[in-house]
């Protein structure tokens, strides 16, 4: 009985162990930036100076009914991308400003990857 009840601890154990690490992401919940890819984003210590840039070159806001969350789709005509300087960190994302705030957006998808804030 007793080797019965440690088999089936160790079987729940290997089969939920592989469950509890795929429900762990780097997704951060309340207003700090929220990463759904660990893809490169815009390290935090050049967060200050990217958000002047993106001041410095005028982009034009878009507005959209919901609210922009990360892991939300942006429709697919409307807004325009655009591309991150290389002097904020190599990444494939491109950034856009909706509903007011700066997002970064993997342009294929058009899924919101990061709120920076």
């Amino acid at each position: 009985m007793r080797n019965r009840i440690l088999a089936l601890a160790a079987l729940a154990a290997a089969i939920g162990s592989p469950l509890a690490a795929q429900a762990q992401s780097d997704v951060t919940i309340g207003r700090a930036p929220a990463v759904v890819d660990s893809a490169a984003t815009i390290a935090v210590e050049q967060r200050p100076a990217f958000r002047e840039y993106v001041v410095e070159q005028r982009v034009p806001p878009f507005r959209v009914p919901d609210r922009v969350v990360v892991g939300a789709t942006l429709p697919e005509s409307g807004i325009t991308y655009y591309d991150v300087p290389q002097r904020f960190g190599a990444t494939t994302y491109r950034y856009t400003v909706v509903n007011g705030e700066t997002v970064l957006v993997e342009p294929r998808s058009r899924r919101v990857v990061e709120v920076l804030d």
